[in-house]
């Protein structure tokens, strides 16, 4: 009996140590080798303080401030342990809505939504990322449009030129992954950081 059990035995403690040992810390030390910064998370400092992630997304709500996706992040309520609030791009919780195109309750968000940035910007149709969460809830990036259609608002805030906004949102505008993979985005993070720059010119 014993030898049928051993190599059984032996083979599983050797892919144990392969595969859940061996191969997980090689690959995590070459990555860190090879792309330090993006294994360490994509790290944005700014003089001295870590601000955020290029890979997550950031709750911007200010006029002055280009916006990013919707998230459906949630988190306890500190009330009531039982139940969740709304905390836009909780990495701690990454999840989508739920909620199916049958919805009300996601009818009368995206309602609610579009009229705001109706309000916001008339001349423009609204882009659909503007009004959509992502699957994650922590999509980073926009796209150009998206960031184009918000560049009225902006300019009204901080008194800038449309123009100059517009050069500035186009700067940003990262093409598609190995010039294949995806659309054209625009990072929110990245792209605030160099409106915040441009105003203290």
């Amino acid at each position: 009996m014993l030898r049928q059990f051993r190599p059984a035995l032996v083979l599983l403690t050797a892919l144990t140590v392969i595969t859940g040992l061996a191969y997980p810390l090689a690959m995590t030390g070459l990555a860190g080798a090879i792309f330090p910064a993006k294994a360490a998370g994509s790290l944005i400092v700014r003089n001295g303080t870590i601000i955020g992630s290029s890979l997550i997304g950031q709750n911007f709500t200010g006029a002055g401030y280009f916006h990013g996706r919707p998230s459906a992040t949630t988190a306890a309520d500190p009330a009531d342990a039982t139940k969740t609030v709304p905390a836009p791009y909780n990495a701690a919780n990454s999840s989508g809505s739920n909620l199916g195109p049958t919805s009300a309750a996601l009818a009368e968000r995206i309602k609610s939504d579009l009229e705001a940035l109706r309000a916001e910007n008339a001349a423009a149709p609204v882009p659909v990322d503007l009004v959509t969460t992502s699957g994650s809830g922590l999509d980073p990036d926009i796209s150009p449009a998206a960031a184009d259609f918000q560049v009225p608002r902006i300019a009204k805030d901080r008194r800038i030129d449309e123009d100059q906004l517009r050069a500035l949102v186009a700067s940003h505008v990262e093409g598609r992954t190995l010039g294949l993979f995806g659309e054209p985005r625009v990072n929110v993070l990245a792209l605030n950081l160099a409106l915040d720059d441009l105003a203290r010119r």
